[in-house]
C-alpha cells in the first residue's frame, strides 16, 4: 500500500519510523511518503494560509499550495486512490473504514491546520477520476491540526494491511472486531499482588474459555458502549 501524508509539519511523522509500521516500511509492505506543503509556494514567507472570506477568527489554508501539492501526488495515481481529509467536520472514523481503507491501493492524508482547508480543495480533488474523498473524524472534539488525526488514522489502517502484524489471527479478536469489544487479557504470574486470573483461563477447556470471553465481551460493551450492542444483547 502507498500512503502519502501532506503536512506542514512533515517532521511530525518521525514516528513512523518505529514499531510495527516502521518495520513495516522495511519490509516494503508500505510505502509512506510525507510531503511539505510549503515546498509548493512561491514567496519568500512560504505562506500557506490567509483570512477567510465572509470574516470570522482564525485563518483558513489557502488553494494554491494545496492545490499543486495534489496536482503533485495524484496526477497518474491508480483508481481507488483515497483522500483523506482529517476533520472534527468529517464522519467518524472507525474499525469498519479502516479495514475498508485498508484494501485501498493508495491513500493521501491531507493534514489541515487553522480553520482547516479552502473547501474548494477537497471539492476539485473529488472531480479526479478514480479518486475518492473522505472526510473523516477522529472523535468529537477539536484538534490544533489533520496530523495526530492522521498518525492514529495510518496506523489502525496499516496494521490491517497483510503482513504487518505478525499473528493474523490476533487482529480478529480485538475491539470493534465482531462489534463488540474486546475480552480482559491476562498473562503470568497467576496471582498478582492479590488479584487472580480468572480460573476459567486456566482449566484448558477452551470451549468454556470462548463462551467466556464472549459473554465477557458483551458484558464490557454493556457497561462502557452500550451503544455498541444489538437490540437481543443491549
Amino acid at each position: 500500500m502507498r500512503i502519502d501524508i501532506v503536512s506542514i509539519f512533515p517532521e511530525f511523522f518521525g514516528v513512523l519510523d518505529v514499531s510495527l509500521l516502521g518495520r513495516a516500511r522495511q519490509q516494503r509492505l508500505l510505502d509512506v511518503q510525507v510531503h511539505d506543503l510549503r515546498d509548493h509556494t512561491h514567496d519568500r514567507h512560504r505562506t500557506v494560509d490567509d483570512t477567510p472570506y465572509g470574516g470570522g477568527a482564525g485563518m483558513v489554508m489557502k488553494p494554491e499550495p494545496w492545490g499543486e501539492a495534489l496536482d503533485a501526488i495524484l496526477d497518474g495515481t491508480p483508481e481507488g486512490t483515497v483522500v483523506v481529509v482529517p476533520s472534527p467536520a468529517g464522519t467518524p472514523f472507525t474499525q469498519a473504514q479502516a479495514r475498508e481503507l485498508a484494501l485501498a491501493p493508495r491513500l493521501v492524508f491531507t493534514c489541515g491546520r487553522y480553520e482547516g482547508i479552502d473547501q474548494r480543495v477537497i471539492d476539485h480533488a473529488a472531480t479526479r477520476p478514480g479518486v475518492t474523498v473522505r472526510e473523516v473524524s477522529l472523535g468529537d472534539y477539536v484538534l490544533n491540526g489533520g496530523e495526530v488525526a492522521a498518525m492514529a488514522m495510518i496506523e489502525a489502517i496499516g496494521r490491517l494491511v497483510p503482513g504487518v502484524v505478525g499473528n493474523p489471527e490476533s487482529l480478529t479478536e480485538e475491539s470493534h472486531e465482531g462489534g463488540l469489544l474486546e475480552y480482559p487479557s491476562y498473562t503470568k504470574p497467576a496471582v498478582w499482588r492479590g488479584h487472580e486470573v480468572p480460573l476459567i483461563l486456566l482449566s484448558g477447556n477452551h470451549g468454556a474459555i470462548a463462551t467466556w470471553r464472549h459473554e465477557q465481551q458483551v458484558e464490557r460493551t454493556r457497561r462502557v458502549r452500550p451503544d455498541l450492542l444489538p437490540d437481543a444483547e443491549a
